[in-house]
């Protein structure tokens, strides 16, 4: 069985991280999950300590302070390259990403005919995938997004906006992470593309996305600005062969 490190970052996620701790492991009792924690005023790291006393399972990153979403990540696989894992499933702490997807998530990493993947996405846009409640201006705005990732990096997944994914380690170990300039949303579209440039195949399993359950949303729209802007300059290195 593949050795499977699930990571989730966190800023004040404390009313939802015990139960989706809980809800992780019912599906891949044999996972361990790394907290990376932005230092979060309500205690989300602390009680993360509290519960590394009896649960060996349990990991927890503690970080200064809010250091953007990108940067978490690569924490993250950072740590799955260092401690040997095998797998790094990435997901968000609020249960937009729900745990019951990570099972079929993990599964597809097996491949098809043709062999296994390097990435295992899971995906609002391909067949059976969706989004829930949302209004059709935060649709549109999802999908000119991931069409204009997708032109710009010449990426073949529909979703490249979404964090709910699986690498395989020993692809994530031949990038260079000190190259990454994306620190907020366009992470997730950078680490694809870069992860196509040297050769990465990919997959996507359906998962219907939903609004988180508890909390407040941490959307930062001078942060989707310079993410577009981010995306821009990357296409122009993308078309020119940089």
């Amino acid at each position: 069985m593949a050795k499977t490190l699930v990571t989730v970052a966190t800023y004040n996620e404390i009313e939802n991280l015990p139960s989706l701790l809980q809800q992780i492991w019912q599906v891949a009792p044999t996972a361990d999950i790394l907290v990376i924690d932005d230092n979060s005023p309500d205690g989300t790291g602390r009680w993360c300590d509290e519960q590394m006393t009896s649960e060996p399972r349990l990991k927890c990153i503690h970080r200064a302070g809010k250091l953007g979403l990108g940067t978490a990540t690569i924490a993250g696989m950072r740590y799955a390259i260092e401690h040997g894992y095998d797998y790094l499933l990435n997901m968000d702490a609020d249960f937009s990403h729900h745990p019951r997807y990570i099972t079929a998530i993990l599964a597809a990493m097996e491949g098809d005919s043709r062999g296994s993947v390097d990435v295992s996405i899971g995906s609002r846009y391909c067949p059976g995938g969706g989004t829930k409640d949302w209004p059709f201006k935060r649709r549109f705005m999802s999908w000119a997004v991931n069409t204009y990732a997708r032109c710009l990096l010449g990426l073949k997944p529909r979703d490249t906006s979404g964090a709910f994914r699986c690498y395989r380690v020993a692809t994530l170990r031949k990038l260079d992470f000190d190259r990454v300039v994306s620190r907020g949303y366009s992470f997730q579209e950078e680490i694809l593309w870069r992860l196509k440039r040297i050769g990465a195949r990919m997959t996507e399993t359906p998962i219907v996305f939903a609004d988180r359950e508890k909390g407040l949303s941490k959307i930062n729209k001078q942060e989707a600005y310079s993410a577009l802007l981010i995306l821009w300059r990357l296409g122009v290195k993308n078309w020119v062969g940089v």
